[in-house]
């Protein structure tokens, strides 16, 4: 891939090889930022995990740093009112099952109560390709909509592993100060340590590496358990 001249003078500013601390390595994504917008900063945590293995989980980050999600939730007539008193944008069964096939996706996530699943889970082409498809991994499919529309208003977000076994992530702004997008991060990271497989092997985390939305990517000096 050809870089612009930004990014090939930013390559000059720190050694691309070397392992740097969480927080050295945050301080230095801000440092590194070229774009004239409030890049997004994000960390790459490479998972070493076999066929049958799988990450995928919600955290809550400590630190805030994108406008509140609309919701949409997947329910039958009776609890439309309900999800919508609750902070729901959108509410309601097949006049949104007949909106997502026809391509509209103005929502930032989807609840679903469990009774409306055999209909949602039609919408896989769509819903799945987006990462949108509620889960009940995720907390997603539920009959408890009043307090998953609660968790995700609090800025409860989905991680998942690649087919490459690397979760990708957003973890805050350059504009954020570097202590609390490194918070952000070891959140992260405690999380995927939380619910790491019990049979996994040693070396389970294989790199950790942060960068901006345009900037070029910075190593972490990470050991599991930290």
């Amino acid at each position: 891939m050809k870089h612009g001249k930004n990014y090939r003078e930013s390559l000059k500013k720190y050694d691309p090889t070397k392992l740097y601390s969480l927080e050295e390595a945050c301080k230095l994504v801000k440092e590194l930022k070229f774009a004239k917008f409030d890049e997004t900063v994000e960390v790459h945590v490479n998972l070493r995990l076999t066929k049958s293995q799988t990450m995928r989980d919600t955290l809550v980050f400590p630190n805030q740093f994108r406008g509140e999600k609309k919701v949409l939730v997947f329910c039958k007539e009776d609890r439309v009112k309900e999800a919508l008193d609750a902070g729901a944008a959108y509410a309601g069964a097949d006049e949104y099952i007949e909106k997502v096939k026809g391509g509209w996706l103005d929502f930032d996530v989807a609840v679903a109560t469990p009774d409306m699943m055999k209909d949602v889970g039609r919408l896989g082409m769509v819903l799945g390709r987006k990462g949108l498809m509620p889960n009940p991994k995720t907390g997603t499919v539920t009959n408890d909509i009043v307090a998953a529309i609660a968790e995700l208003k609090k800025g409860r977000t989905e991680y998942r592993a690649d087919k490459q076994g690397v979760v990708h992530i957003a973890i805050g702004k350059v504009s954020m100060d570097a202590e609390k997008i490194a918070e952000n991060a070891k959140t992260l990271l405690a999380e995927i340590e939380r619910k790491k497989p019990s049979d996994a092997k040693v070396g389970y985390v294989q790199s950790v590496s942060v960068n901006s939305t345009m900037g070029p990517g910075v190593w972490v000096d990470y050991t599991e358990g930290e």
